[in-house]
C-alpha cells in the first residue's frame, strides 16, 4: 500500500485517509455480491483470500453471515487489519477517520460491526470500547444508512 500524508487541521487533531484500494478487488467485491445468494458467501471469501488487506470483504463477509459469533470473527479480522492499514495511512493511535471518506467506509464499518455482535453476545465492555472508539475517529457520527 502506498504511503499516504496525514491532513494536518490547523485546529486540532490530524485526519488520516486510507488509500484508494486496488480497482479489481473493488470491482470483483462488487460482482460477488450482486451474484445469486447462494454464491455471495463463497465468493466473496475468495475476494477476501485473494486481496487479505480489503477490509470491504472482511465487513462483507461479516454482513452475510447466518451466525452472529462468525460474523463478529470476520467483523475483528477487519478491525484488526484496518489497525495495520491506518498505521501504514500514517495515522499514529490518535486522530480523525471520518465516514465521509468512502475509502475509510472498510474499516469504520468493521469496527461498528464489531461493537454490534459483540453487544449481541453480551462482550458489552468491547461493544462499549468500540462504540467510544467510532465516536472518537469521527464525532459527526455514524451515518444514518450505516
Amino acid at each position: 500500500m502506498p504511503e499516504q500524508p496525514i491532513s494536518l487541521n490547523t485546529g486540532g487533531l490530524p485526519e488520516t485517509v486510507i488509500a484508494a484500494y486496488d480497482a479489481q478487488a473493488v470491482t470483483q467485491l462488487l460482482e460477488a455480491l450482486n451474484s445469486p445468494a447462494e454464491h455471495q458467501r463463497a465468493l466473496v471469501a475468495d475476494v477476501a483470500a485473494k486481496w487479505p488487506r480489503f477490509l470491504d470483504a472482511w465487513v462483507a463477509l461479516g454482513q452475510l453471515s447466518q451466525d452472529t459469533v462468525e460474523a463478529y470473527a470476520y467483523f475483528r479480522v477487519g478491525y484488526h487489519r484496518g489497525l495495520d492499514t491506518l498505521r501504514a495511512s500514517g495515522w499514529r493511535g490518535s486522530g480523525y477517520v471520518r465516514w465521509d471518506k468512502p475509502s475509510n467506509h472498510g474499516f469504520l464499518r468493521a469496527l461498528l460491526g464489531l461493537a454490534r455482535c459483540a453487544h449481541e453476545i453480551g462482550e458489552v465492555d468491547e461493544a462499549e470500547r468500540c462504540a467510544q472508539f467510532l465516536a472518537q475517529l469521527d464525532p459527526s457520527g455514524i451515518p444514518e444508512n450505516e
